[in-house]
């Protein structure tokens, strides 16, 4: 008896305790909201447009906008850098967030940058697997622990908004941007969301976190035919069901950005499409952070049209500023656009520069650059590399190769370099071809793991056929965004291996060596008769800084965990419509289905 009233009032005490905690919650967000309400009304219009204005650090009047216009964010892009070394950035960032806060109402900056797998501008920060790979790992845990370090990597270069995680639902490979995106599966894409954004934000008022950013709202990765921008037309009841999902837990989250996406729906810029902005977002998923642009959206997608619509920052970006301030002012003159519009972008801005703490706190800790890179964060993004590779075939057991091998031929460029392993948005926007610092590549860690003879034939010219085993590592070259599109004029990307890389692997399984490929690439490609010709094959995807955590799998110190993020492709045929073969359109039959992966 005395047991059970010891039970009960344990629990009680439980209740009260977490009623208070809910109280002050509550107490908090109305707190923050005063502190916008007053804010808000001391501001003139100007100041407000100038809120909701983002500009790059290195526009040659940057500091002058900043004091003149009342800029209200800060973006780095590819362009000149804030300087060498960590705390030159740091420095860079402080000097402007200075020229804000001596401003007449002293509102601090934010500094928003796209660090989409790691601090991934800096070179010498820990660059993580593409969001692919991730989606192949399908581990959340890992993926929280990924987004922390990003978060306080990015914290240390002077940054306080990531925009990541991108959480679009890619239905076609020719899309440039599917390594970006987490899987095909709405469930993996929307569980991996939950695990990134808490992981970036944390708890936003401590300056080792940042605020997040769900992109590209909707339908970004489902246009027809997989072009980059082009148009989405699925129907409602589809953009519901399959895409809106990921935003829906990002949202509960406390996500504390939204981005807009270039494509259209129904003939309707998403930049301009107030039905889902405002009414599905912002009304339906109730969501109370800031829906920002994405590129230079004001002259793009049609002026005060895409403010009504619901974006309340926008990248005033490639002489853009004057042109949307003086056209947004115009605007609220003239009654285009309501002041009560312009007052709810501003308080959605100010609210998060309150949940940052941002007022108090405006400053990146000097101390945080001894973080960036270190051995704790490249172990992480070393299991991450492991857990993400797929294993499609192996052959009569060659696979884990033994270390003690007499003689290895490793084969192919892309074994010999970081920045091919990496992809886009490594280093630089369109990524880089050639080794960074502080990174590892593929071919270091087999000469780090192997006891026998490595020997490297970048071109498949050196005739090493006497190799017990030949490891040929072959793939994508990097690219970004509509670069990246299969079919675009700007490149000439294709779906399947290019007659380089065939030759690569055709060389040494014609002379009967043993061979196993390593496939590089931002989404599945069609490379059925490549596996018929290899003897084991891996799907390795875009690794990142730490290339030796495919030796450690390939020579056996850990097995295989990865599973197919997405559905792999058969024909080059099998893209003759709008989508690919995907698991919710099975008309089109894979060569193998979403989630197969084996092991040793």
């Amino acid at each position: 008896m005395e047991n059970n009233y010891s039970k009960y009032v344990v629990g009680f005490l439980l209740l009260i305790m977490l009623s208070c905690k809910e109280k002050m919650k509550i107490n908090k967000e109305e707190i923050i909201e005063q502190k916008v309400d007053s804010l808000l009304k001391l501001m003139t219009l100007e100041e407000k447009i100038g809120q909701m204005s983002q500009i790059r650090h290195f526009e040659k009047s940057a500091k002058k906008q900043i004091s003149s216009k009342f800029i209200g964010s800060i973006i780095h892009t590819q362009g000149p850098l804030p300087g060498k070394t960590a705390k030159d950035w740091q420095k860079k960032f402080t000097d402007l967030q200075k020229q804000a806060l001596k401003t007449r109402l002293g509102i601090p900056l934010l500094f928003g940058v796209d660090a989409v797998h790691g601090q991934n501008t800096f070179e010498g920060a820990t660059i993580f697997p593409h969001n692919i790979g991730l989606g192949a790992a399908n581990n959340p845990d890992l993926v929280e622990e990924i987004a922390k370090i990003t978060a306080l990597e990015s914290q240390a270069t002077g940054f306080n908004w990531v925009f990541s995680p991108c959480i679009a639902i890619p239905l076609n490979e020719k899309w440039g941007r599917v390594y970006e995106a987490f899987s095909e599966s709405t469930e993996i894409t929307a569980n991996l969301t939950r695990a990134s954004v808490k992981g970036h934000q944390g708890d936003l008022t401590d300056n080792t976190t940042v605020m997040a950013t769900a992109k590209h709202f909707i339908g970004d990765g489902a246009t027809d035919y997989g072009v980059e921008g082009g148009e989405t037309t699925l129907t409602k009841d589809q953009v519901y069901d399959f895409l809106l999902k990921p935003y829906r837990v990002a949202v509960e989250e406390k996500v504390g950005a939204v981005m807009a996406s270039f494509n259209t729906m129904n003939g309707i810029s998403m930049h301009a499409h107030k039905a889902l902005l405002t009414d599905t977002l912002k009304g339906q998923l109730k969501f109370d952070g800031i829906v920002v642009s994405d590129w230079k959206a004001y002259s793009r997608f049609g002026g005060n049209d895409i403010i009504n619509a619901g974006i309340d920052m926008v990248m005033a970006v490639d002489g853009d500023l004057s042109k949307f301030q003086e056209g947004l002012h115009k605007g609220v003159e003239n009654g285009e656009v309501s002041l009560a519009r312009i007052d709810d972008a501003v308080k959605r801005i100010l609210r998060q520069k309150i949940r940052l703490n941002l007022f108090d706190n405006p400053f990146s800790k000097t101390s945080l650059t001894k973080e960036i890179g270190k051995e704790q964060h490249r172990t992480i993004a070393k299991q991450a590399v492991r857990e993400s590779m797929v294993l499609l075939k192996n052959e009569n057991k060659i696979l884990p190769i033994a270390k003690e091998t007499k003689k290895i031929v490793v084969v192919g460029e892309h074994a010999n370099s970081s920045g091919l392993q990496s992809g886009g948005w490594s280093i630089n926007w369109q990524g880089t071809k050639g080794n960074y610092k502080g990174s590892t590549n593929i071919l270091e860690g087999i000469n780090k793991i192997a006891k026998g003879n490595v020997v490297y034939d970048a071109d498949a010219t050196k005739n090493h056929f006497d190799a017990d085993v030949a490891i040929i590592v072959v793939g994508e070259i990097p690219y970004a965004e509509f670069f990246g599109d299969i079919g675009h004029e700007s490149n000439q990307l294709q779906l399947t291996l290019t007659e380089k890389h065939k030759k690569y692997i055709n060389t040494y399984a014609d002379k009967g060596v043993k061979t196993v490929v390593v496939l590089i690439s931002g989404r599945p490609l069609v490379v059925t008769d490549d596996i018929d010709k290899s003897d084991a094959f891996v799907a390795a995807w875009l690794p990142g800084s730490e290339g030796d955590g495919v030796a450690e799998v390939l020579f056996g110190d850990y097995n295989f965990k990865g599973k197919l993020p997405h559905s792999w492709p058969k024909f080059v045929e099998d893209y003759n419509g709008k989508y690919g073969p995907n698991f919710w359109d099975n008309s089109i039959e894979p060569l193998f289905k979403l989630g197969y992966g084996l092991q040793y």
